[in-house]
Parts: structure tokens; sequence; C-alpha cells
């Protein structure tokens, strides 16, 4: 059964965040998140790192709550990213 995607495009402060619908709930890419909030200039490195680090040292569950989706990537292909939901945006940041 194929699945309806429904990809939309979120604006923060004129940056592109990617977002989609999973479970009747918002969810939006972790790397995307990390890009508008200027954390670091390698959003996607640094997401690598931090999620190594939470599984190992602090809370495997925030980790676990991010869900593989598909979304549209910079080149124009479906790809998988990680996504999460607002609550466990909240716990990242």
């Amino acid at each position: 059964m194929k699945q309806k995607i429904n990809n939309k495009i979120a604006l923060f402060e004129w940056k592109e965040v990617r977002k989609i619908i999973h479970n009747n709930e918002w969810c939006f890419s972790v790397v995307d998140i990390i890009w508008v909030l200027d954390i670091s200039n390698d959003s996607r490195n640094y997401w690598k790192v931090l999620k190594h680090r939470l599984i190992k040292e602090w809370s495997n569950q925030t980790v676990t709550n991010c869900n593989q989706l598909k979304m549209l990537s910079s080149d124009n292909k479906m790809r998988f990213t990680d996504c999460a939901n607002t609550e466990t945006i909240l716990r990242i940041i």
C-alpha cells in the first residue's frame, strides 16, 4: 500500500524547515531545525555527533522518538531524514 506523502515547507526567519504530517501530527526535519537555530555550520554532522552522544550518555528515548521519513532533499529527490514532533524537537534543543 502506497502512503500519501504530505510534505510542506515552513519558514523561520526566512529559512526553510521541512515538515511532514506523520501519525496525525507535524514532524520537522532535525537537521533543518539545527540549521535554522545557527547551532553549527554543518548541521548534518552536528546531529550525527549529538545523536551518538544522546544514545551513549543521556537519553536514548529522544533519539528513539525521531523517525526517518521521506522528505524532498536539496537535490529534488525523496530521501529519508530524521524527523521529530514538536515535543521531541524541544527536548533536542
